[in-house]
């Protein structure tokens, strides 16, 4: 749910702080008191498109922020997780910030965003609804998605199966496509990829090899320098009055003090055993004096393989390993082109056999959604009937056709109505009475919303168009939404106002030349004012406000009932 919304010098907004509750909520106040410049800033909060029109005047930049806590398991968990958002608590905050330039920065729990991520994460915290927006329910491309969803237990199993022979063909597909599109490129690829496996295979790498030619020149280049050292050291030993003279005497002295006296004999022992090792290091040192040599032929052929293989990691890996492996990458595919008939032939049998397994899973998913289609149709019977659209017949049509495959299976679907009797069916989308639009869209509602798990739902003046008794079910409707969500709703319906759990009153001051705007929680009293305000429209009366109270007791009535 929504639980903080901050806004700060956005519109007439010059700095507002509101706290939202469980349940539903219905905001209110007088035309143009600033009710839909807060759905604005949430709109914006979660993605909308932003422009710096909404900066108020003479500030920099706008900012809105929002604190939200989800459950465990709600969907954009996977994906804050993902991103690398740590969730703590539950708190998800997003802010984002609007420049008089019109650049935009966003951060959820502090992390800059991109925009499309905001919008990716906002969707699934808020839905926003108004009355002549194109809504995900009025748009017949999400209507499969929609059933889907209200079916989700019988399908998960089914649609993940069918998923995964989707994959399965696709990649098969495209293996198929690469072989038979373009035979020009096909030959050039050939050629490129002969060349490419010959120059590889010339080379006659061996793993390792550069770095062993590396310490190799090393030596090379060092000649001189590893000579003297090793020529002086072992003069150092070797000689007359020089190291192995000395500790040989050292020995000597302390092999006769042993014999006198066992407590020398440990530190004899380990100066007799550094002489014969030092004695057969002096003689290693002379044997690779007598072996060393320059040679600068030698050095010239290192060079020219680094180079070469330097030209080969260049062209196919950073290591010879992974030139290799390219090389046996290329191989395969080489074997492919060449024996391109054969290929096509295997993979053209394997497309046949993936066709028919997916049109089998693809049939046995429209058999489901069928199914799920009379459980849905018969639910929104259902709810237009508490709407007073009891006339109305409400379809869900669906067209299967095995040649249009798609991820989705082979299913197009669309929710189609007629409003009156003896009138066609009619795409939803066609629906032109603001009145049965706002029903529509509530029944449609009522029911999504127990499946999408979405937080927090705001109706923007829905409810236009409607009164008497239809506006005592919408108010009802309404309320039985918050149940499962959380419901911001912006009204001039009395019969909303009264059946919300929080009223929140919007007003618009002027102080010192400045238009801002303010919001009030309001208390039961000041409730029954606003109430019949909104009954009277003009002078609060006391039958206005006896009126006001009896909203207030059916309300309660309807709540306890539902």
């Amino acid at each position: 749910m929504l639980s903080e919304l901050s806004i700060k010098n956005f519109a007439i907004i010059e700095s507002l702080s509101i706290s939202f509750n469980k349940g539903l909520t219905v905001l209110t106040g007088e035309t143009g008191a600033g009710k839909s410049i807060i759905i604005d800033a949430i709109n914006l909060l979660v993605g909308g498109r932003g422009s710096y029109e909404f900066v108020r005047h003479g500030e920099d930049k706008a900012e809105i922020e929002g604190l939200f806590y989800i459950e465990d398991g709600h969907p954009c968990f996977r994906k804050l997780q993902e991103l690398g958002i740590d969730i703590e608590e539950g708190a998800i905050v997003l802010r984002r910030d609007i420049s008089i330039s019109g650049k935009s920065v966003c951060r959820i729990n502090g992390k800059l965003i991109t925009i499309s991520i905001l919008r990716e994460i906002g969707s699934s915290l808020i839905d926003i609804h108004g009355q002549h927006e194109h809504q995900e329910l009025m748009d017949e491309t999400r209507h499969l998605s929609l059933l889907d969803t209200f079916a989700m237990d019988d399908l998960s199993q089914v649609v993940k199966e069918y998923e995964q022979v989707y994959r399965s063909y696709n990649q098969i597909k495209k293996k198929l496509q690469n072989l038979t599109e373009n035979e020009q490129q096909m030959a050039q690829r050939l050629d490129l990829l002969q060349f490419q496996h010959q120059e590889i295979i010339n080379a006659n790498l061996q793993i390792n090899e550069d770095e062993e030619l590396h310490e190799e020149r090393k030596r090379l280049l060092n000649f001189e320098r590893i000579f003297d050292s090793i020529q002086t050291g072992y003069t150092a030993l070797r000689g007359e009055q020089k190291g192995l003279d000395w500790i040989g005497e050292v020995m000597g002295h302390l092999e006769e003090a042993a014999s006198l006296d066992t407590e020398y004999k440990e530190m004899a022992e380990s100066v007799s055993n550094s002489y014969y090792i030092l004695e057969d290091v002096s003689s290693k040192l002379r044997s690779s004096l007598d072996f060393l040599e320059y040679d600068p032929e030698r050095l010239n052929q290192i060079e020219l393989r680094l180079n070469e293989i330097n030209s080969l990691k260049r062209k196919y890996g950073k290591t010879v390993e992974e030139i290799v492996e390219y090389a046996a990458k290329i191989e395969e595919e080489l074997e492919t082109l060449q024996n391109k008939e054969t290929h096509i032939d295997k993979l053209e049998k394997e497309l046949e056999s993936h066709h028919k397994d997916l049109i089998v899973e693809a049939n046995e998913l429209t058999v489901l959604r069928k199914k799920a289609a009379v459980r849905l149709t018969d639910d929104i019977h259902k709810e237009l009937k508490e709407l007073y659209m009891e006339k109305t017949v409400f379809e869900v049509r669906i067209t299967s056709d095995d040649e249009k495959i798609s991820k989705n299976g082979i299913d197009e679907i669309e929710f189609y109505i007629s409003t009156n009797p003896g009138e066609p069916l009619k795409p939803l989308s066609k629906i032109v009475s603001g009145g049965e639009l706002s029903r529509m869209m509530l029944a449609l509602k009522s029911i999504f919303s127990k499946h999408q798990g979405i937080t927090s739902i705001i109706f923007d003046e829905v409810d236009t168009g409607v009164s008497g008794r239809v506006a005592q079910a919408i108010a009802e409707k309404i309320a039985s939404v918050s149940f499962d969500s959380q419901v911001l709703c912006i009204s001039h319906l009395p019969q909303v106002a009264a059946i919300a759990d929080t009223h929140l009153f919007i007003a618009k001051s002027i102080h010192e030349g400045r238009t801002s705007t303010t919001v009030l929680p309001l208390s039961k009293q000041d409730k029954i004012k606003e109430i019949a305000r909104m009954i009277s429209g003009t002078e609060i009366t006391d039958l206005t406000k006896k009126h006001a109270k009896e909203l207030l007791k059916l309300a309660q009535k309807a709540k306890n009932k539902g």
